[in-house]
């Protein structure tokens, strides 16, 4: 009950307080029954209510593993964000709050919040954060798998922003409310709920953050709020739901592969940067908006967003169905794989643990291959499936289920 109440940010305070960081659960590790519960669950409403599915198997697949690569750097070592947070407060910090205090719990919600909108919005104003950003925003679906399409890039971002708080907030009330404000964003990702009615005046909800995942003109750089829509009415970013919206970046990239999806944007400022010519020129490539060009405003010009005419076509190559079922397959056993490294990471060593998270990059980079029908796909595939089937007879792999051990083999 506590771990299904987190996702909605309705533990209270004295449910969800501990003395130190080592105490404070892995709320969002303990809650990825719960992902697969709702998105199961939003697949039913959505048949029921519209008699079509929320989303596609390739957009579906890329979102999943852009979660996965952005969580595995979290294998290895510690988030920077508490490292950074920790370091600060043993060393800076200017008094004390109590950390089994409700008004400490309140005060951290707020500021969490506060931080993360300030971070959100200047992810969307400065080309070298958007780089990092900008992969959550490039499915052309909106649903509960897009919650999960993380960047590998913006927690070495956005950890400063949080810095301010540990003059004075303990690292165990902040380690809470870090994954409270990521856990609550996830349900708001879907086009099953419409209207909440008076929640709108101060929550996010999701009418809000379909708005901030829209191309059209009106929708974009609005919205930025992670569980409370209060300050985007404070600093006048806010816009209602109004025409429908139309997801995914004003120029879409076109692609399911992960890797490409994650360093294509910082290899398009790099070229940028040595082709604009003059040394403050270039520099505004990095730090002004993402449609920034000489002679032009800080944020680019609002008349240069392609306009939306409502008949978009997603990117969605055709594959044939018994590839997608391939990929299907192959895709969940690299989320046992995952699941499996993540609950016996402590035992492994490094080498191992090494290993596993090369294959699972390995993996998820040739679905993307396989589901845009890409023709070096089937040889990487190969290569791919002769590696596994080597270290899994070495012993390298583990399933958490012993009876799939023979099915992995075949």
């Amino acid at each position: 009950g506590q771990q299904l109440r987190a996702l909605f940010y309705a533990l209270a305070p004295g449910e969800s307080s501990f003395r130190t960081v080592e105490e404070v659960p892995d709320y969002v590790e303990k809650s990825i029954p719960f992902f697969i519960t709702f998105i199961g669950l939003e697949f039913a409403v959505s048949w029921i209510q519209k008699r079509k599915l929320p989303g596609r198997i390739n957009d579906g697949i890329s979102s999943l593993s852009l979660g996965i690569l952005s969580r595995l750097p979290d294998v290895l070592f510690r988030s920077i964000e508490l490292i950074s947070y920790i370091y600060v407060w043993n060393n800076y910090r200017l008094f004390e709050l109590p950390w089994d205090s409700p008004w400490t719990w309140y005060l951290t919600l707020l500021g969490v919040d506060f931080a993360y909108y300030c971070f959100h919005r200047l992810s969307h104003e400065v080309n070298i954060l958007w780089a990092a950003h900008q992969v959550h925003h490039s499915s052309e679906d909106y649903n509960l798998f897009t919650a999960l399409r993380q960047s590998v890039l913006q927690k070495y971002t956005s950890w400063m922003f949080n810095l301010p708080m540990a003059l004075l907030i303990p690292p165990s009330v902040f380690a809470v409310h870090l994954q409270f404000n990521l856990l609550y964003q996830f349900w708001i990702h879907t086009e099953v709920i419409t209207k909440l009615g008076p929640l709108e005046w101060i929550l996010n909800t999701p009418s809000h953050h379909r708005v901030h995942h829209g191309r059209n003109p009106y929708c974009i750089d609005k919205n930025y709020g992670g569980t409370l829509i209060i300050w985007d009415r404070i600093f006048g970013t806010f816009e209602a739901e109004d025409a429908k919206v139309v997801y995914g970046l004003t120029h879409p990239v076109n692609s399911f592969d992960p890797i490409m999806l994650q360093l294509r944007p910082l290899a398009h400022i790099w070229n940028t940067f040595w082709a604009t010519p003059g040394f403050f020129n270039k520099l505004s490539v990095i730090f002004k908006g993402p449609g920034w060009g000489p002679g032009k405003p800080r944020l680019g010009l609002p008349e240069e967003i392609p306009v939306v005419t409502g008949k978009e076509v997603p990117f969605n190559p055709r594959v044939p169905a018994y590839l997608n079922c391939y990929a299907l397959v192959h895709f969940a056993v690299i989320v046992d794989l995952y699941i499996e490294l993540l609950a016996s990471v402590t035992m492994l060593s490094q080498g191992t643990v090494l290993m596993r998270i090369g294959f699972i990059i390995l993996s998820l980079a040739s679905f993307g291959l396989l589901m845009e029908n890409k023709s070096k796909a089937g040889i990487l595939e190969i290569i791919r499936c002769l590696v596994f089937i080597g270290v899994y007879k070495l012993g390298y792999f583990r399933s958490r289920f012993s009876f799939l051990g023979y099915a992995y083999e075949v």
